[in-house]
């Protein structure tokens, strides 16, 4: 059986994980691609720091470039995240006529176009499954799985790290600084956790799959990004109380006048299964127009499972080996000259429903001011709590949900609610999704 031979690029959490599935599955895999795939070099920042895997007939180095320049190695694997040197590595690679297999979803969100390109001028493939949702073969699923159908919309938790915070803030009453603590600690979360809490990272999961989707050309400058940090315990609460949870959304949707992206904390009813997605898993849940909705559903980070995404990569170039990379699954689902440039919507063009929560002086005529500037505005309430003041003079809580509106629309109504003296401070508003 042929030996394929394999150079990582970063040996940490996932680099020893691939190593580890790689030896442990080895039987299984050669049978699937049909060829003997060995990691002979890696490199890393550290090589005498301790592994969660077996270095003994892997050549270290802390040169990347050796690993890339190598030429008996086939295929490069890259896993050290950001943008440099990982892109020139990258590119580097492909210029020399070798496969490259990557879980940098910044580096495919800012650079896919022009690392794509790269790969079909050298006739390599470039794959990256393992850089959206962990273990969860989305890529292929929309890609390959979902090839004959027209993507209406998609919409995911593609942040484990989100996710477990919100899920923490329901089920034990906490504020976001003492979940987010607690998630440091247990490792969910970074130092510097912004990547993930104000949603960067699962924007830049859902630039790749609305490209994946809808066939145009990734644009990651224009996907709105909106973080969880501003959720409290009692938006938490009153949310479950009308029957809905608040998770960290990533929405793609094709519409009449162009497409949504979006990330933004949202409110799911809780009877949808993806309402009931907790902890650090992710979901992706895509709507098709001939199959319907399907889900996707699975870890979203960890050594093994996106290991399992790397590996995966790995057998498809295999078998790709002995033929035209120009004849694989194009890297976007759609063959390159047949991507169309479509509009993208600014969010103050997005429709969507909205859960608002205001703090108003508890005396007659507040909620008649209130509805009535909604209604000049052409918006419409589903639903209405009111929470009346613990102690004497203190603010009431009103909490309504709207019917779908433009946001523009809903944001002058509140300038409008806000500026009156029976309101104190912003209004807290946050999207609601229904799925169907």
């Amino acid at each position: 059986m042929k030996v394929v031979k394999v150079g990582l690029l970063g040996l940490g959490t996932v680099g020893g994980g691939t190593v580890n599935v790689l030896e442990r599955n080895f039987s299984e895999i050669s049978r699937r691609s049909g060829c003997e795939l060995v990691v002979s070099r890696a490199s890393a920042r550290d090589i005498s720091r301790a592994r969660i895997c077996n270095t003994d007939n892997i050549q270290l180095t802390t040169d990347s470039n050796e690993v890339v320049n190598d030429p008996d190695i086939q295929i490069i694997v890259e896993l050290m995240g950001g943008e440099e040197p990982a892109k020139s590595l990258i590119l580097s690679a492909l210029a020399q006529g070798k496969h490259v297999v990557t879980a940098n979803k910044a580096l495919i969100a800012l650079h896919g176009n022009e690392l794509f390109a790269a790969a079909a001028e050298n006739n390599v493939i470039l794959a990256y499954e393992a850089a959206i949702a962990g273990g969860i073969p989305i890529v292929k699923a929309i890609r390959e799985g979902l090839s004959a159908n027209r993507i209406e919309w998609l919409a995911g938790i593609i942040n484990g790290t989100g996710n477990f915070i919100l899920t923490e803030m329901r089920d034990k009453g906490s504020a976001f600084s003492d979940v987010l603590q607690q998630a440091q600690e247990l490792g969910y979360a970074e130092a510097d956790p912004t990547f993930d809490v104000e949603g960067i990272d699962a924007a830049h999961k859902l630039c790749i799959l609305a490209s994946l989707s809808f066939g145009m050309p990734l644009n990651f400058a224009r996907v709105y990004t909106e973080g969880i940090s501003k959720i409290t315990p009692l938006d938490v609460t009153y949310a479950e109380e009308l029957g809905y949870r608040i998770k960290h959304l990533g929405v793609a949707r094709r519409t009449e006048d162009g497409v949504e992206m979006r990330v933004h904390p949202t409110l799911i009813p809780e009877k949808r299964l993806i309402a009931n997605v907790d902890g650090v898993m992710n979901a992706v849940l895509v709507k098709g127009n001939a199959v319907g909705a399907t889900m996707y559903y699975g870890p979203g980070a960890g050594a093994d499972a996106t290991a399992s995404a790397v590996v995966a990569d790995l057998v498809d170039i295999c078998r790709q080996l002995d033929g035209s990379a120009a004849s694989a699954v194009p890297a976007l689902g759609f063959a390159s000259d047949k991507l169309e440039t479509l509009a993208i919507l600014p969010i103050e063009q997005v429709k969507t429903a909205f859960y608002l929560r205001l703090s108003v002086q508890d005396k007659a005529g507040v909620m008649a001011a209130m509805t009535t500037i909604l209604a000049n505005n052409g918006i419409s309430i589903e639903a209405v709590l009111q929470k009346e003041p613990k102690q004497q003079g203190a603010d009431a809580q009103v909490i309504l949900l709207t019917d779908c509106v433009l946001e523009s629309d809903l944001i002058l109504a509140l300038e409008q609610i806000e500026s009156l003296d029976s309101t104190n401070g912003a209004v807290t508003r946050i999207r609601v999704e229904s799925l169907q």
